[in-house]
């Protein structure tokens, strides 16, 4: 054997068995510490499932940290953030005109009740609940307006089938924040008759405000011609009092027209003289 050869090294069969067992050891109690942790994601509430049934008395598990029973407890996530469904569907209104309607529901999960809707429904809740709940709604609601109304009374319609779909959901521990009517279609030809309609009912409305501007116009127009009409009529009749009062004056003092015209005389002496020379006063009268 040469010097520099290592000898052979024996290894001792009870240390490679120990070392084996260690290792497992470590790979069980690796896989026991992980199942006995579950974590619940922000947004989110935990199902907590013992041996893969749900347990109402048990709380749902909130975001964070939870310890569980190893293999025996395991943990369904279920979201109750604000959530978007959309639905398309058609419907015919009361006087049998189809009604294209789009429907979009905002809603969420009860986030205290998230067991009983995944014991009872399952997470496919979207399939089996809300698109059936709001397709049944939305034609019940659609029938119960004519075409013209579900126009003319769409918030009314809309607080109808908001009442009815959050009805229907809250049964399935499903709240609804917000239902909206995004899109609302007649078929072309009746959408033309509507608007034709609403156009010549705009146009009456118009006449009817021009007929009653004219009236009032009118009757501004007599009774102003009655205001001068009677301005005139006390005029006429306060200078006939006043020729009434001037005659009575002369029948009964024949002076009378002397003494005005002295009362209009200004103080200055005329340039006109009469017969022989005479000066004589000339007062105009009025």
């Amino acid at each position: 054997m040469s010097k520099y050869q290592n000898p052979s090294v024996n290894v001792n069969p009870s240390t490679i068995k120990l070392v084996l067992i260690g290792i497992i050891l470590l790979i069980v109690i690796g896989v026991v510490a992980g199942s006995s942790v579950q974590i619940v994601d922000a947004g989110n509430r935990g199902v907590l499932l013992n041996w893969n049934a749900v347990n109402l008395q048990n709380a749902p598990l909130a975001e964070g940290l939870h310890f569980v029973t190893p293999f025996a407890d395991s943990v369904i996530q279920l979201e109750v953030r604000t959530l978007k469904f959309i639905k398309a569907t058609s419907a015919a209104s009361q006087d049998l005109q189809t009604v294209s309607t789009e429907i979009t529901v905002n809603y969420n999960p009860q986030p205290e009740r998230v067991h009983y809707l995944y014991k009872e429904v399952g997470l496919d809740y979207e399939s089996r609940v809300i698109s059936p709940t709001v397709e049944e709604v939305v034609k019940q609601v659609t029938a119960n307006y004519n075409a013209e109304e579900l126009i003319t009374k769409r918030p009314q319609v809309k607080a109808d089938i908001t009442e009815q779909i959050s009805a229907r959901l809250s049964d399935f521990n499903i709240q609804t924040e917000i239902v909206s009517i995004t899109d609302f279609q007649f078929s072309a030809l009746f959408a033309q008759a509507i608007e034709s309609k609403v156009e010549a009912e705009q146009k009456a409305f118009k006449a009817e405000n021009d007929l009653k501007r004219i009236e009032v116009e009118a009757r501004q127009h007599e009774a102003q011609a009655i205001g001068i009409a009677q301005a005139n009529i006390a005029e006429a009749s306060g200078e006939a009092e006043a020729i009434r009062i001037i005659n009575n004056a002369l029948s009964n003092n024949p002076h009378y027209l002397e003494w005005l015209k002295t009362q209009q005389w200004d103080g200055k002496l005329p340039l006109v003289v009469g017969e022989g020379g005479t000066p004589f006063i000339a007062i105009p009268t009025q």
